[in-house]
């Protein structure tokens, strides 16, 4: 059953997506906001489809926690369903991607029609200020920047060391940052096909005001919130024979140190 829930998921994001791959060609000459929605119009379909062909629903923990204005969400990245859910659960966002990506034909044609922060990895420690002056930019135009600490997606039960770029970017523009925890991972693997229907929990942290502080500290807060509340909601992945506490808020189903200045901290 799993098989056949992935291959129609797959059918199914074949369909839908080719048509928002081409099209945003057609809509250069659009504010850069109106493409944003437009494109992104695509993001409620793809759920719907994720919850009804792949049986994977999710939980929203925290949701007062969000800020009134931009802000800069650091989060747990274990799968590609996060990229595409928290594009519901937060306000209009953008992410950073590697600048080859835009090269693509079609695809990368339809990402550089969505305001994103496309960087050159191989710059050295200009990527960091190149995530800086296009992030800046983003947030002043009212977008919410998702930024991977971690750099990569990861296991469920595993972490890799925490950059401070989104943590810097954040200071810099003198918005919070918002830290957010979730097991994706747990029915949607890396590079995996099949995926597992089941419950996602998406936990979203109280916001960190970035004015007075380091950026180095900024990254370890949000890094020990993260962390902990991963441990603490899915004690399973970490050896841990004690059951999850009750998180607490309530649940919403299915909603609408220094400054390192290198590529490997961004």
């Amino acid at each position: 059953m799993h098989l056949i829930r992935s291959i129609l998921f797959a059918i199914a994001l074949a369909v839908v997506t080719v048509p928002y791959v081409v099209f945003p060609t057609l809509f250069f000459w659009l504010p850069p906001m109106t493409r944003h929605r437009l494109i992104t119009s695509w993001v409620p379909i793809m759920m719907w489809v994720i919850r009804h062909v792949l049986g994977i629903r999710y939980r929203v923990l925290g949701r007062e926690n969000i800020p009134a204005g931009p802000a800069v969400v650091l989060s747990k990245h274990q799968s590609a369903w996060e990229t595409i859910a928290l594009q519901v659960i937060f306000p209009p966002l953008c992410y950073v991607l590697k600048r080859e990506l835009l090269r693509v034909p079609f695809f990368g044609w339809a990402l550089a029609m969505i305001p994103g922060i496309a960087i050159d990895r191989s710059a050295g420690k200009d990527a960091l200020a190149q995530v800086v002056e296009q992030g800046r930019e983003r947030l002043k135009e009212g977008l919410w920047v998702v930024v991977f600490p971690e750099g990569t997606r990861v296991a469920p039960g595993t972490t890799r060391r925490y950059k401070p770029g989104g943590a810097i970017l954040a200071k810099r523009a003198g918005v919070p940052v918002v830290p957010v925890a979730h097991n994706a991972g747990e029915f949607w693997q890396r590079n995996a096909f099949i995926k597992r229907p089941g419950e996602i929990i998406v936990s979203i942290g109280p916001a960190i005001d970035t004015k007075g502080t380091k950026a180095g500290d900024v990254s370890e807060r949000a890094e020990a919130w993260i962390e902990a509340e991963m441990h603490r909601l899915f004690p399973h992945h970490y050896g841990n024979a004690e059951v999850a506490a009750s998180p607490a808020g309530t649940p919403e189903e299915d909603a609408g140190g220094a400054e390192r200045k290198s590529a490997q901290d961004v």
